[in-house]
């Protein structure tokens, strides 16, 4: 199998490179990746150049996406822009990467006509809005959207577009939505990430609101594990949901960090609330496990800890990314 990997030098991207490579031996991922601020070329390095091929490409630029494409049979489209604190100071190039981009890829698949045995698009939980604090409710492949924030919102585009590609032109597609990812290699603006580098660095960690935000934690490389599943066993046309059966309020995720590092309580700052701030993510992984017979190995507690060891063990790879 010949893979092209969009974004593959950006967090979840390298992560599912290594993962397959090391699971694949026989096959050659082509990696396309803009090398925006959070794709990192540190993230790849040492990688077999036999069996990974790194194109500095923008999935916005047709000739770009041409060249990448050429004889490959599966798609696995990572690339967005994806911090939602900035998609509400600038959304346009929200809408550019993660909508036009993803018509981009979506034009040329359809162009290749049987080349192209599978085109899978990874999206997430926040397509679906925000769920209720005091519930059982969880966001399943059922769940109509209600995006929150401009990055959602293109997410929810994108989604819409690649279904319709499948509806309009039978391009074989899949679609996932998973849970808050964690894990190596994570840039240093997303929560998990930047308190434990803050926490290294005995600087401030600060929370937004209250602190009682709930998300569902899913470690980075049972989410590999679970697109995997999605290539090997997933039917075309269908959606599965990731999650990593793991709710917790951030604020309860910030003290485990604080204690994993050794640091104390008092670093945390309490900060304005973002804009729109959703209170609950949570998903139901039935289908995901019923279907596809996967399941999230890793455990928040162990799966945070190995993260936390790994920050603490590769300085050198988070340093020249804060300030």
């Amino acid at each position: 199998m010949k893979l092209l990997v969009t974004g593959g030098a950006g967090f979840i991207g390298s992560n599912f490179i290594r993962f397959w490579l090391a699971h694949h031996p026989d096959d050659v991922i082509v990696n396309i990746d803009a090398l925006t601020y959070a794709g990192n070329p540190e993230n790849i390095r040492g990688l077999d150049p036999d069996r990974h091929v790194f194109i500095h490409g923008d999935i916005r630029k047709p000739e770009d996406v041409r060249r990448a494409m050429e004889g490959v049979d599966t798609v696995v489209h990572f690339a967005a822009e994806s911090h939602v604190d900035r998609s509400i100071d600038g959304s346009r190039i929200f809408l550019e990467t993660n909508v036009l981009g993803t018509q981009v890829l979506l034009e040329e698949a359809l162009r290749l006509g049987n080349q192209i045995k599978r085109f899978h698009h990874v999206s997430t939980d926040e397509v679906f809005g925000s769920l209720p604090m005091e519930s059982e409710q969880k966001f399943s492949e059922t769940t109509p959207y209600d995006p929150r924030s401009p990055y959602s919102a293109s997410k929810a585009a994108s989604d819409h577009l690649v279904r319709s590609y499948f509806h309009t032109h039978t391009l074989p597609i899949t679609i996932s939505n998973c849970s808050n990812n964690y894990g190596p290699y994570h840039f240093p603006e997303k929560l998990i990430p930047l308190m434990i580098v803050n926490a290294l660095r005995d600087l401030p960690l600060p929370v937004y609101g209250d602190g009682k935000n709930i998300r569902d934690w899913i470690h980075v490389e049972d989410h590999c594990r679970g697109i995997e599943a999605v290539l090997k066993k997933g039917d075309i046309g269908e959606t599965y949901c990731f999650g990593g059966d793991a709710e917790m309020h951030n604020i309860d995720v910030v003290k485990k960090i604080l204690e994993l590092t050794g640091k104390p309580e008092s670093l945390i700052t309490f900060v304005e609330d973002r804009k729109g701030h959703d209170r609950r993510y949570a998903i139901d992984s039935t289908k995901a496990k019923t279907e596809l017979k996967w399941k999230a190995k890793k455990t928040f507690e162990s799966g945070l800890k190995d993260t936390v060891d790994w920050f603490k063990k590769n300085e050198a790879w988070w340093r020249p990314l804060v300030k």
